[in-house]
């Protein structure tokens, strides 16, 4: 699993122009699945994103993971972050993995992450056209990914 994490002040996902989702402080994160993916992973970058410290304590240093501020999250699911653009100008996503196998990870990763975090995760929908907007919050955004672990 890949994931890109951006720091917010603010992000909604909205699908033929009705809101599905809107969070205030928080994380918007974009997941990218492969075929390989397992509970494994999901277990992993859950725990990493629920106590990665990139919130700022009180002295404006980023201490605070987003279970110290009670931050909220909306995930994404995004294919194209499993892109390989190692031949030629067009992006080829067979590394994505299909919908039979990416639905039920998807959504588990979502369920683990409600679990760890103790509330609701809002969510686009899958495989759906989606515009997503967000206030990025530093910037800060990264990328992590499950296979690689660094």
């Amino acid at each position: 699993m890949k994931i890109v994490i951006q720091k917010v002040t603010e992000a909604s996902v909205t699908i033929n122009q009705k809101k599905v989702a809107d969070i205030q402080k928080g994380l918007l994160i974009l997941l990218g699945i492969v075929n390989e993916d397992t509970q494994e992973d999901i277990n992993w970058l859950v725990r990493k994103i629920a106590n990665l410290r990139i919130f700022n304590d009180k002295n404006g240093v980023m201490n605070n993971s987003l279970l110290d501020i009670n931050g909220e999250v909306v995930v994404v699911s995004q294919f194209t972050l499993q892109a390989s653009t190692k031949k030629g100008n067009r992006p080829s996503y067979i590394k994505a993995a299909k919908p039979e196998i990416a639905i039920p990870l998807y959504e588990n990763f979502v369920l683990s992450l409600e679990k760890e975090i103790g509330k609701k995760v809002q969510t686009g929908v899958f495989g759906a056209d989606m515009k997503v907007q967000l206030l990025n919050d530093g910037p800060v955004t990264i990328v992590i990914d499950s296979k690689v672990k660094e």
